[in-house]
């Protein structure tokens, strides 16, 4: 018989990967992985307690300078640290020095909570994904190494199928849709030793007819209008998506099943 975990806080540490987008709500917010997941946990641990110190477009450096120490003082039971991948995804981009920040924050994390868990990003099919691959794989390889010297856990969301295909993804093409979202939860939640609610979570959705070449162009046109135009603007201007806004959750307090 399986042992359920019985952990009672988590603290989830990074950029908009964590902190939800585009997993939209209702009221404009974003809510995503951390949020499901934390919802999964609480059901499980009375009492259960949630931080989200994750903020969009944040670079490693900023979420070690913002976010790691607090983490740290919270002493969650549980902490996932998802940070790195948006220092790939810039034009100029040192990976010796991304490899420091990053172990720069395991080191300082995995003492002070009773598990760390870190990620494989996952990465869209797509001609962006084959330019960037490399980084990105010596980013997951560090990672790895990380993870197995301080024995954190690491969830491989880059291996699983279902989250290469582009249906998963939102418009903008660098963020997951909400069914991205739950798989990823799903993936940790298992990872921590949960019993699976979804053994498939990895594979993709059933096949459909591609939309036709007319739609597709139509879709570039208004990804490269509403995203990549603007994306690009920000590079130049050394501006960033998160430039003034808080942590999602920057307190660790309990969590309501909504």
């Amino acid at each position: 018989m399986q042992t359920i975990p019985t952990h009672t806080s988590l603290v989830a540490v990074g950029d908009s990967f964590t902190e939800g987008m585009s997993d939209r709500l209702p009221d404009g917010t974003y809510r995503g992985w951390a949020d499901l997941l934390a919802g999964r946990m609480a059901a499980a641990a009375p009492g259960f307690r949630y931080a989200n110190l994750a903020v969009r477009g944040k670079l490693i450096q900023q979420i070690v300078d913002e976010q790691v120490e607090t983490a740290a003082a919270m002493r969650a039971d549980v902490v996932t640290l998802v940070g790195g991948l948006n220092d790939t995804l810039r034009p100029k981009c040192d990976m010796v020095r991304v490899r420091d920040l990053l172990t720069e924050a395991v080191e300082r994390l995995a003492p002070h909570c009773e598990q760390l868990v870190l990620m494989r990003s996952p990465g869209r099919q797509g001609p962006v994904l084959e330019r960037f691959r490399p980084r990105m794989e010596a980013l997951f390889a560090c990672v790895d190494e990380l993870a197995e010297r301080h024995g954190a856990l690491v969830v491989d969301l880059y291996g699983a199928p279902a989250l290469g295909d582009p249906r998963l993804w939102d418009v903008d093409r660098l963020h997951l849709t909400a069914e991205g979202h739950r798989r990823v939860a799903e993936a940790v939640w298992q990872t921590l030793g949960y019993p699976p609610e979804d053994p498939e979570w990895h594979l993709p959705p059933e096949a459909t007819l591609p939309p036709r070449w007319a739609a597709r162009r139509v879709a570039d046109a208004r990804f490269a209008r509403q995203h990549l135009l603007p994306w690009i603007g920000r590079r130049l201007t050394g501006r960033s998506s998160g430039d003034g806004l808080p942590p999602k959750r920057p307190e660790l307090l309990p969590y309501e099943i909504g």
